[in-house]
């Protein structure tokens, strides 16, 4: 089970194009964001807590949960808990980048 942290088509349009072109061009480079996006584990919003999470990527994804919402790094979750076979996927609103 995996819980997929989703940009949306707005959150990568946020990425220069020139950045993006170039993260495209390199599969590896590109592999490692969209791995950082995946948490090896189902999650779902109600068992969300602060914290460091573990990527797929291995990069820990900073999570904050407050009464305002979930920020994952500098990404706010804007839709949760939608079921997958795999696993949850949670919609933010930018791409998560590692460092």
């Amino acid at each position: 089970p995996f819980t997929v942290f989703a940009p949306t088509d707005a959150a990568f349009a946020k990425i220069p194009a020139d950045q993006l072109n170039a993260l495209l061009a390199d599969k590896a480079a590109l592999t490692k964001v969209l791995t950082y996006h995946v948490v090896g584990a189902r999650v779902m919003a109600a068992d969300v807590k602060t914290g460091a999470v573990k990527t797929v990527q291995g990069t820990p994804l900073n999570v904050v949960a407050s009464s305002s919402g979930v920020m994952v790094n500098n990404a706010r979750v804007i839709k949760t808990d939608i079921a997958a076979t795999n696993g949850v996927i949670h919609v933010i609103d930018t791409v998560v980048l590692p460092n």
